[in-house]
């Protein structure tokens, strides 16, 4: 295993980080493939043993439940130093505007229950999970600000973000002498590159690190054309994602193939290699015991640049999609440009 510092934190995190959105009760929540708790603890066993100690979960994920899947196997498994355990927060529900709660009672109340879940004092990485637009800036960084400085979070990342909100929320830190965000987590792979237009440059300058998530494209980068799983078929969140555009990334999958075979590796190698040449830690999900172990092996695979160039050639312009796709600002009026445009 590779480790690297993340970000403008003291924190030494393995170069793949495990993604927990796949355990949980699969009878509750959003997913209905994810995995039960004896699995969970199958995974999370291997993936120390291969050196993982990055593991990323969220309140939100299956209610609750993956939070307290991760927590029992760390707390049975690993000293707690040991381990560098990231979560998220969502947004502040209609009810909870309704009864006054603001934006940093809500996050302070997240966190307490997210602690809870994982039966832990603190986390290492909270984050910000999906941008609350019917909530101050100011009152969530407050609010995380209050969780680090308690002790609750040593540090706080930012998730499903454009790059200009992130550069926002750490200039209102800086201003208020509050904690910054030192990570960002969001929809990056070999056939979803948007964050290449301007997150890459912000990170860079600013040494933010990036964590993206779905590494392999919810397994389409992972599975030759054809082969099929229980997420493909039940993951209607990843059809979404992903269908509108299967045409034009079908060309990069093939071509993922075709380094697969030159180089005698899985898919998942060739499309994490690439990935590791570009980002910090990417979060891999495992439901399965040789997902995780693929996932690693990746880092023994060395991409020449012009593999890189050959499998990043056919990539065009995608629409965002996922979480950042649904979760956008409702503009109550036009923007001047338009009403100046209108009146013309």
């Amino acid at each position: 295993m590779e480790y690297v510092r993340l970000g403008n934190s003291e924190l030494n995190v393995s170069r793949i980080c495990l993604g927990c959105m796949g355990f949980g009760d699969a009878s509750i929540g959003q997913h209905s493939w994810t995995i039960d708790e004896g699995h969970t603890r199958e995974i999370i066993s291997r993936s120390l043993d291969l050196g993982v100690n990055f593991f990323d979960t969220a309140i939100a994920y299956q209610l609750g439940t993956s939070e307290k899947y991760v927590g029992h196997a760390l707390r049975d498994m690993a000293k707690r130093e040991d381990v560098i355990v990231a979560t998220k927060f969502l947004p502040r529900t209609d009810d909870e505007i309704q009864q006054g709660i603001n934006g940093r009672d809500h996050v302070l109340h997240s966190i307490d229950s997210s602690l809870q879940h994982l039966g832990m004092d603190y986390v290492d990485l909270y984050i910000y999970h999906i941008w609350d637009y019917k909530t101050p800036a100011e009152e969530i960084l407050e609010g995380m600000n209050e969780a680090v400085s308690t002790g609750k979070a040593r540090y706080i990342g930012i998730a499903n973000a454009y790059a200009y909100q992130l550069a926002k929320m750490n200039a209102l830190a800086e201003k208020h002498g509050w904690a910054k965000f030192i990570s960002v987590q969001n929809h990056y792979n070999l056939i979803m590159r948007e964050e290449e237009r301007e997150m890459f440059a912000l990170c860079r300058e600013d040494n933010i690190a990036m964590t993206p998530y779905s590494a392999l494209a919810s397994g389409k980068l992972a599975k030759r054309p054809g082969e099929t799983s229980k997420r493909q078929t039940e993951d209607a969140f990843m059809h979404f994602k992903y269908d509108a555009t299967e045409q034009q990334d079908s060309r990069i999958v093939q071509r993922v193939v075709e380094l697969a075979d030159r180089y005698g590796v899985e898919m998942t190698q060739i499309s994490l290699a690439w990935l590791l040449t570009k980002v910090e830690s990417p979060i891999v999900g495992a439901t399965k015991l040789h997902h995780i172990e693929g996932a690693v092996k990746s880092l023994d695979v060395h991409l020449t640049a012009d593999d890189i160039h050959y499998l990043e050639e056919p990539y065009t312009p995608h629409n965002l999609s996922g979480v950042m796709a649904v979760n956008k600002p409702v503009m109550d009026e036009d923007p001047v440009w338009v009403k100046a445009s209108k009146n013309q």
